[in-house]
């Protein structure tokens, strides 16, 4: 006899991800003491919140008033003293998505604010921290190598026909696990930055100069630093001449302060100079996009979908979602198809990447496993429409990019995996052997079996030069 078809009433198994469609909500910041009196006007200002942001402390107990208890401010201390390698900064607009449904004045808001997973990596403190492996052994400041890959100050020639133009050293808010902390932002106690040298006029002038030399090169990635905190006039100028060579197709601008300070964007000037310049794109066949940075869902409100649609409506072509893959903060498939509906449902904004976080200073606890990483790429699929559907990726150091299922070798007891590539970048052009060497990442040691991370004791306590069996 032929088998009954299942029957689908409400007995049937629910789906490992419910979905359900959630309105953008704006988190009312008059909840917060300090906000108490602020007026729509100023908060839909860009200049007021850049004015009111939070730098200290002080000032962020003047914002939650006595909603935090001694106990964060001693952590957050430590932290800024010891661990930190990035300035503390966070906009209004990203404050106020912590703890967005809690008054400060509730019982309540200490062990909400301090949960937080927007929190978490924008306001880091020592608790949070690895407490045997803050760092991994092998982590660095510049852990991509981009300013050893630089063909003049400032412009990173990593793969053959894209290049990475930073334009500035400063972003409206700074984020704990920043992959360019070793230049962005001011020095803390235990990173001293390193500082460009020209002139941002000659540093313009000489990235334009090599690109009119290097026909090669069709995708130009602007960014720093953030975008947004280069003054309007001159970041037209320079859009403008670039859009003079003909070599250049793609032209992406990266900012997270779609999501940080959206307020930005939707100045009427800026959108006015946007629209110039997305005209001279769309005439010369240019694809004008914006990347932007949101971690988690709460981040996304309707500040950030009205931007989204001004930058829309202006011209530009996409506005794209790179976020990073971090534990605590989004490491489950439901919070990151929870954040990707948001974005490419409500507020117009295509999902693209999930970065593994970089192995810079002070990350481990940010970090996931490679298998972490491709079980939740397995997990995301069949939801989203496939266009929508966000990579996990892989930045391997003198590699790139690379989707996480890309690994030709993966030794799960020690977390090292290794990866091949099929281009030179620009220190390999005499390098035989930069495409069929093997190139290592490696797993958080938090991670891994006790055998694992013992082997990396091992290998950490050995004298230099002498393998550790």
């Amino acid at each position: 006899m032929p088998t009954a078809p299942p029957s689908h009433e409400k007995t049937s198994r629910p789906q490992p991800y419910d979905y359900r469609r959630r309105e953008l909500v704006e988190p009312d910041w008059r909840r917060l003491p300090g906000w108490r009196e602020v007026t729509a006007a100023q908060w839909h200002d860009a200049q007021w919140q850049r004015a009111h942001c939070v730098k200290n402390a002080r000032q962020l107990r003047a914002v939650v008033g006595d909603g935090l208890d001694d106990k964060f401010y001693d952590d957050l201390a430590e932290d800024q003293k010891h661990m930190a390698t990035m300035a503390m900064l966070i906009t209004p607009q990203m404050l106020n998505t912590i703890a967005p449904k809690t008054p400060a004045d509730s019982g309540g808001y200490h062990d909400a604010f301090y949960t937080d997973p927007i929190r978490r990596y924008m306001i880091p403190v020592r608790s949070d921290r690895d407490p045997r492996w803050p760092s991994h052994p092998l982590s660095s400041r510049d852990s991509l190598h981009e300013a050893e890959m630089w063909v003049v100050e400032g412009l990173t020639h990593r793969y053959p026909t894209k290049v990475l133009a930073e334009l500035v050293t400063t972003c409206p808010q700074y984020c704990g696990h920043c992959t360019r902390m070793d230049l962005v932002g001011g020095s803390t106690p235990s990173m001293g930055k390193q500082r460009l040298t020209l002139r941002p006029a000659d540093r313009q002038t000489a990235i334009l100069d090599h690109l009119r030399r290097t026909p090669a090169v069709r995708d130009v990635v602007v960014s720093g630093g953030d975008v947004a905190n280069v003054s309007w006039p001159q970041l037209e100028s320079f859009l403008l001449r670039l859009l003079e060579i003909d070599s250049v197709r793609d032209i992406r601008l990266a900012s997270k302060a779609l999501v940080g300070l959206p307020q930005h964007w939707l100045q009427p000037q800026l959108v006015a100079g946007l629209e110039n310049v997305a005209d001279v794109a769309a005439r010369r066949g240019v694809h004008l996009a914006v990347h932007t940075h949101a971690n988690h869902v709460q981040s996304v409100t309707p500040l950030v979908a009205q931007a989204a649609t001004a930058l829309l409506d202006a011209g530009v072509r996409d506005v794209r979602n790179q976020g990073v893959l971090m534990r605590e903060i989004n490491n489950s498939a439901a919070a990151l198809l929870d954040l990707c509906f948001a974005l490419q449902g409500e507020a117009s904004i295509l999902p693209y990447y999930f970065y593994m976080c970089d192995m810079v200073p002070g990350a481990e606890h940010w970090r996931t496993s490679l298998a972490d990483a491709q079980d939740l790429q397995h997990a995301i699929m069949g939801y989203l429409p496939g266009y929508a559907t966000p990579r996990i990726v892989c930045d391997v150091p003198y590699v790139g990019k690379r989707w996480v299922h890309q690994a030709v070798e993966y030794d799960r007891e020690r977390g090292i995996s290794y990866w091949t590539k099929n281009y030179h970048t620009v220190i390999e052009r005499d390098d035989p052997d930069a495409l069929t060497r093997r190139y290592p990442f490696y797993d958080p040691l938090s991670t891994l079996p006790e055998s694992g991370w013992r082997w990396w004791e091992r290998q950490v306590t050995a004298p230099r030069g002498q393998a550790c069996a």
